[in-house]
């Protein structure tokens, strides 16, 4: 912590103790914003090959996109596209830009950028390619589905019937939709890398701040960005801390040294609940929490043992005594915030239902089991609760814990029998983004190995259950699009899938109460609106 405190005044952020509400107590300056995160996963600053949520939560800030999603409602929000029509035939989306853009260097923002930066992101064909390889686009047809129609026109033509507000979705992420400046961008070219050293410590985007520095597991510094299009943000810069140790945020956060934190543990969070300066806020994030089963496993692939495990978990026990900060109650396979999605279906711990229903699977006495979780608290408090309601109908299962590596590992070779993992989609927000994920398996060979689908590593097929998502993916018609994925879910249902969630994810933030406008999932995270009260 000390070392915190020295070197928290890097540059111009100097961080000076000034009396005021906290008495003696130090204060980060008005105009400035002092974060702290867990930045082990920040590799890199190019869009194209950036992973996980903590580089977009930094990118959010320095690059545009087309659109964005609203914070609060998840809706589809006009961002460097001021408007834009999608064709009769779903086929294609016309964007017309705004007009009064300029990139952090002065130059302008084109039609042509915006092509450049998609064409550059299935050339490099790194992370970020993935969402778009995996819908069709591809790197030699490039051309022909990013078309700078005019100065402030872009089109993107489907290489394959989709549903295009889910493209656009997918777009308004950082990485994969972050527009580049590609005159500064080719400036910078070494050796043909279209940019790929350079972009790796510096930005070229519009957004409201520029990249000033970056130190790899130390620290990230954001400058305001004086040629932003937008309301000029007030804070002038923000620092982004790596303090990994969710206490070392919690005394930051007590002394008034950060003002906000996004990676505490829960005994913290509930620390810093009991104090009136602090807010802990959390809210809705992509996937779940769940219970699955391998289908490679006889007594797994029995229907009745499946429907058994549903009345097996006490999904208020766990939600009310584990989950806080980290999930809420939710049972279907979509996440509450996406259109169409239906509520629970309302399963409860029922031990003498389980019997009757494994009594009439042939397992009256109930059988053992194995039940792989990573050693992580939350999975691992979940785990041992159900192995305890396991039990009482007479399942005994053996816990078998390890490193993410080592139980997804095994779920990925499909070598497992029960599971308590996280995953299942959601980062866009679409059932299919859901679906692709806890529902749709095409090929259930081993030799497919597609990984990607949490359904197929557990072995679960259901040819006409495809066949419903890959219908409603592409119905053009809103309501009817709805009303198919609401049956798609009751199909599941009837199903009685391999998956089982019990908790949706949240994520959860805390920041000092004198600071507004905090965006507390790092998907949807931007420091532009952010004031202070002092």
């Amino acid at each position: 912590m000390k070392r915190f405190l020295a070197t928290v005044a890097i540059g111009a952020l100097l961080v000076s103790a000034a009396p005021g509400q906290r008495g003696a107590l130090a204060e980060t300056p008005a105009d400035q914003l002092v974060v702290a995160f867990n930045m082990s996963n920040v590799l890199t600053m190019d869009p194209a090959a950036i992973t996980g949520g903590e580089t977009v939560q930094i990118l959010n800030n320095v690059y545009d996109s087309l659109v964005s999603l609203n914070p609060e409602t998840l809706a589809l929000e006009p961002r460097l596209a001021e408007s834009w029509e999608i064709a009769p035939d779903n086929m294609s989306v016309t964007f017309h830009l705004r007009k009064d853009v300029t990139f952090a260097s002065g130059n302008p923002l084109t039609a042509e950028d915006v092509a450049y930066s998609l064409k550059r992101l299935l050339k490099l064909s790194q992370a970020q390619a993935s969402m778009l390889t995996s819908r069709g686009f591809d790197a030699e047809q490039a051309d022909a589905q990013f078309v700078a129609k005019d100065e402030h026109t872009f089109v993107l033509t489907l290489p394959a019937p989709d549903d295009p507000k889910l493209i656009m979705m997918v777009l308004a992420e950082a990485g994969r939709g972050s527009i580049l400046d590609s005159k500064l961008v080719q400036e910078n070219e070494t050796d043909g890398d279209m940019g790929a050293a350079f972009l790796t410590n510096n930005s070229a985007g519009s957004g409201a701040y520029t990249l000033n520095n970056w130190r790899a597991n130390e620290y990230v510094i954001l400058t305001r960005n004086d040629a932003f299009w937008g309301d000029a943000p007030e804070m002038k810069r923000v620092l982004m801390r790596h303090l990994p140790e969710s206490q070392t945020q919690r005394l930051g956060l007590e002394q008034g040294d950060i003002d906000v934190g996004f990676s505490l543990a829960a005994p913290d969070l509930r620390g810093l609940e009991k104090n009136e300066q602090i807010t802990v806020e959390s809210v809705p994030s992509a996937g779940f929490y769940y219970l699955a089963v391998s289908m490679k496993d006889e007594r797994y692939a029995d229907p009745k043992v499946r429907e058994a495990l549903r009345y097996l978990i006490d999904y208020d026990g766990i939600n009310g005594a584990i989950m806080p900060y980290f999930g809420v109650k939710r049972q279907q396979p979509i996440n509450s915030y996406v259109f169409a999605a239906l509520p629970d279906p309302g399963y409860a711990l029922d031990v003498e239902k389980a019997k009757a229903l494994l009594a009439e699977a042939g397992y009256p006495d109930g059988f053992e089991t194995t039940l792989r979780v990573i050693s992580t608290q939350e999975f691992l408090d979940s785990a041992t609760a159900i192995q305890a309601t396991l039990a009482q109908a007479g399942i005994k299962a053996e816990i078998i814990t390890g490193d993410g590596g080592q139980i997804y590992g095994a779920m990925r070779e499909r070598s497992f029998e029960l599971l308590v993992g996280r995953g299942g989609g959601g980062q866009q927000p679409h059932p299919d983004s859901n679906l692709r994920a806890m529902a749709y398996n095409p090929d259930n060979s081993d030799e497919a190995k597609l990984t990607n689908y949490q359904n197929w590593r557990t072995s679960f097929f259901d040819e006409a259950l495809n066949g419903m998502i890959e219908s409603a993916l592409v119905e053009p018609d809103a309501d009817k699009q709805a009303t198919m994925y609401e049956d798609i879910q009751r199909k599941m249902e009837e199903l009685v899938m391999s998956i089982q969630p019990f908790s949706e994810r949240v994520v959860t933030a805390a920041y000092q109460s004198d600071v507004h406008g905090v965006v507390v999932d790092p998907w949807t995270s931007r420091f532009e609106d952010v004031t202070k009260e002092r």
